[in-house]
C-alpha cells in the first residue's frame, strides 16, 4: 500500500481546530469526548472569521469579547451537526451533486463490497474515489481514513478534490452513526447497497430498532429510480418491502429474481453463478473465500451491472482483485501455521469467519479482545461463538479505551460455559498474545487474529499507541 496523504488544510468550514485557518468558519460541536465550545478561543487565534454554535448555548462574556475584538461573527443554529454538513457543502459549491455517489451500508461486509465495486469500476476505465474504513482514495491517490464515514467538513473537501480530478464515481461506506449525526445530510445517492443487519453499536443506540432506523433513513436519501440493492435473505431487511418502490432484491437462497449460486468449494475461492436478464453468468474471485463473501461479491456485481458494466468486464476484473487489507488477510508462518488477520468485531462476523476457518484446520487458535466503552451486550455472545469453534482462545486487548481490560474479558467469559473454560488463556499484551498463539500452534494450525484488521494502533486510555499485527507476524516470519 502506498503512503497515504492527508487532505489539504485549512478547510473553509471545520469542526476541528486542526483544519481552521484565516477566514475559516468554526462549528463548535459538543462531541462525545470533547466540547467544541472549549476551542473557540483557539479557532479565533488561528483566524476563524465565523463561529457557529447551537442556539441554546450561552457563551461567556470573555469569549464574546474575544470574538468581537477579532472582527468575527457568531451564527446561532438549531443543530450544529446539521449546520456543519450544510455549510461544508455550500462552502465548496456542493461538489456531491457533480458526482455519482454509491453508498454501501450494513452491519458487516461494507469494506469488502466497496473495494470490490471500486476495483470493477477502475478496471472498466472509470475514474472512481473510495471512502472506506481502511483507506480513502481518489483514483490512485490514497488518503488516511479518519472514520468509516468522515465528518462532513472532510467529506465535502474530499468530494471537491474528486471533482477537480475529473472523478465520476464515489463509492462510500456509510455507517449508521453517520446518518444519525448528519454527516451525510442532503447527499442524494445514485445507488445504495444494504448488505445485512445484525447486533452492533448498542453503546450508541438504545435498541436494535433504533439502529435499523438509521439504515432506513439512509435508504430514503436515494435518488428517484436509482438502484437500491437489498439482501432478501436478511429478515430485518425484508421489513423494507413496502417502504421503497425501487428495491432490487438479491439473494443467495433463491429468494429473489436476482440470485447467486456458489459453485465448487468456497473454502478455496468464491465462484458465483448469477442469473441476469434471463442469462446465466459465472464469476470467479480467487482472493475471496467463504460463503459470506458470496453476498459481498453478488451485491458488488449486481451494482456494477446496474451501471452498465458488461458481465465480461466484471468477470475479468474479479480475477485481478487483490483482496482487502485486514479482511481475511493471510500469512504463512515458518512452523507451517497460517495466521489470519480479520476485522471481525461483532457476533455475526464471528459466526461467519470462525465457522469458515473451523473447516480449514485441525487446530483453530482464536486471539481477540473487545473494544472498551462500547456495546457490552455483544461480549458474551462473541465469547460463546469463539468457544464453539476454537480449540484454544487467548483473550487480550482490543482498544480497551478507559475500561479495565479484566472487566472486558470477564464480560466475554460470561458467554463461555465452565466446561469450555479450559480452552481460554488471558494475555493483556496483544503482541505477547500473538507470540503465545504461535507457541501453541502446530503445522496446519490457523491463528485467527480478530478485531483489529488493518488498524495500526491500540487505544489505551485516551491515547492512540502504535500497534501493528502485520508487523508482529512479519517478525515471526523473519525469525523462522
Amino acid at each position: 500500500m502506498k503512503v497515504p496523504y492527508s487532505l489539504q488544510s485549512p478547510f473553509p468550514v471545520a469542526c476541528h481546530t486542526d483544519n481552521i485557518g484565516p477566514g475559516s468558519t468554526f462549528v463548535a460541536i459538543n462531541g462525545f469526548q470533547e466540547n467544541g465550545l472549549n476551542y473557540i478561543t483557539q479557532a479565533i487565534e488561528q483566524g476563524a472569521s465565523c463561529i457557529v454554535v447551537q442556539n441554546n448555548v450561552i457563551l461567556p462574556e470573555v469569549t464574546l469579547n474575544l470574538i468581537k475584538k477579532a472582527g468575527a461573527t457568531i451564527n446561532y443554529v438549531t443543530d450544529a451537526r446539521l449546520a456543519l454538513a450544510e455549510l461544508s457543502a455550500q462552502a465548496v459549491s456542493f461538489p456531491a451533486k457533480k458526482l455519482k455517489i454509491i453508498g454501501v451500508t450494513g452491519t458487516k461486509g461494507k469494506t469488502t463490497t466497496s473495494f470490490l465495486l471500486v476495483h470493477i469500476l477502475h478496471f472498466a476505465g472509470i475514474k472512481t474515489a473510495l471512502l472506506s474504513t481502511v483507506i480513502n482514495s481518489i483514483d490512485k491517490q490514497q488518503f488516511i481514513s479518519p472514520l468509516t464515514t468522515p465528518q462532513p467538513d472532510y467529506l465535502h473537501q474530499f468530494f471537491q478534490q474528486a471533482v477537480a480530478k475529473n472523478t465520476e464515481y464515489v463509492v462510500m461506506e456509510v455507517a449508521a452513526q453517520a446518518v444519525t449525526m448528519h454527516r451525510v445530510a442532503d447527499i442524494q445517492f445514485d445507488g445504495i447497497i444494504f448488505s445485512n443487519f445484525s447486533q452492533e453499536h448498542l453503546e450508541f443506540y438504545k435498541t436494535l430498532d433504533d439502529y435499523f432506523q438509521a439504515k432506513y433513513l439512509l435508504c430514503k436519501q436515494i435518488k428517484s429510480q436509482a438502484p437500491l440493492l437489498i439482501n432478501a435473505d436478511d429478515e430485518y431487511c425484508q421489513t423494507l418491502q413496502q417502504q421503497f418502490a425501487n428495491i432490487i432484491w438479491f439473494s443467495m437462497k433463491k429468494r429473489a429474481p436476482i440470485h447467486g449460486t456458489l459453485l465448487n468449494n468456497p473454502l478455496v475461492q468464491v465462484d458465483l453463478q448469477i442469473n441476469w436478464q434471463k442469462k446465466i453468468y459465472t464469476f470467479s474471485c480467487p482472493q475471496l473465500i467463504g460463503k459470506f463473501n458470496g453476498y459481498n461479491l453478488l451485491s458488488a456485481i449486481v451494482m456494477a451491472l446496474q451501471f452498465g458494466i458488461a458481465p465480461t468486464t466484471i468477470a475479468a476484473a474479479l480475477k485481478t482483485f487483490s483482496g482487502v487489507p485486514g479482511r481475511m488477510e493471510r500469512y504463512l508462518l515458518p512452523n507451517g501455521t497460517t495466521a489470519i488477520i480479520d476485522y471481525a468485531h461483532n457476533p455475526s462476523s464471528y459466526q461467519a469467519v470462525l465457522s469458515l476457518l473451523r473447516q480449514l484446520t485441525p487446530q483453530l487458535i482464536v486471539i481477540f479482545g473487545v473494544g472498551g466503552n462500547r456495546d457490552r451486550k455483544k461480549r458474551p455472545l462473541m465469547g460463546k461463538i469463539a468457544a464453539q469453534f476454537a480449540d484454544r482462545i487467548i483473550l487480550t486487548t482490543d482498544n480497551p479505551r478507559t475500561e479495565d481490560v479484566q472487566q472486558i474479558n470477564n464480560d466475554i467469559l460470561q458467554g463461555i460455559s465452565q466446561s469450555l473454560r479450559h480452552k481460554v488463556a488471558q494475555e493483556f499484551d496483544r503482541k505477547k498474545a500473538i507470540q503465545l498463539g504461535y507457541y501453541y500452534a502446530q503445522q496446519h494450525s490457523i491463528i485467527a487474529l480478530l478485531g483489529k484488521g488493518n488498524e495500526e494502533y491500540q487505544i489505551i486510555g485516551n491515547k492512540k499507541v502504535y500497534f501493528s499485527e502485520k508487523a508482529i507476524l512479519q517478525e515471526l516470519m523473519q525469525k523462522g
